[in-house]
């Protein structure tokens, strides 16, 4: 008797997507969009360009794939700070969170959104187009929770929330250069602590 059993459609993948796609983010994050060729990619993915095209698209793709996998992942810190009770809490966690990213052992030193676009030429541009947008998405939200702090009395009625989320972000980006060209956690996390010194009373 002849079995009925059909044979699967298409051929399994045959590698871990999940894993592929965060060895890419580590590929990027060390070396930027343009820095990163497609050999130094697939490489650290462990599949050939055919198996990248079919399951990420281009670079491009992968790239914005990759930026979605560090914002979920190691920069989810960001998101946990705007939870935070109080605005200077807010803030407190923010850079410490930055810190703790940028010089955390066994990952890139320095922040994806930071060296995903410095130096970027022509062929990189529209990942500094994302990466801009990426950023100045993380300034409205910063921005957008002090808005809510001066509403509820947390910041003083003359707080300037852009100022405040600007700010926060030039030091956060400051701190991403800096664990980049070595400067270690305890001293960065000195930066932070300054920085959180020139922060409005309640």
């Amino acid at each position: 008797m002849e079995s009925t059993r059909k044979a699967p459609v298409g051929r399994p993948r045959g590698f871990d997507a999940d894993e592929a796609l965060e060895r890419a983010m580590l590929v990027f994050w060390e070396q930027g969009y343009e820095g990163a060729s497609l050999t130094d990619l697939t490489s650290a993915m462990g599949i050939t360009r055919k198996s990248m095209y079919a399951a990420f698209g281009n670079k491009e793709a992968l790239f914005r794939k990759a930026l979605e996998r560090y914002t979920e992942g190691p920069a989810s810190y960001a998101a946990r700070a705007l939870e935070q009770p109080s605005a200077r809490e807010v803030a407190t966690a923010f850079l410490a969170g930055s810190v703790s990213t940028t010089t955390h052992t066994g990952c890139p030193a320095g922040c994806l959104g930071v060296q995903g676009s410095l130096a970027a030429g022509a062929s990189g541009r529209v990942a500094q187009d994302a990466l801009v947008v990426w950023r100045e998405d993380g300034r409205t939200r910063l921005r957008d929770r002090f808005r809510r702090a001066v509403d509820e009395g947390d910041l003083p009625s003359d707080a300037d929330p852009e100022l405040l989320a600007r700010y926060l972000m030039t030091v956060a980006n400051g701190i991403a250069v800096q664990a980049a060209g070595g400067v270690g956690r305890a001293e960065l996390q000195q930066v932070a602590d300054a920085a959180l010194r020139n922060w409005p009373p309640a």
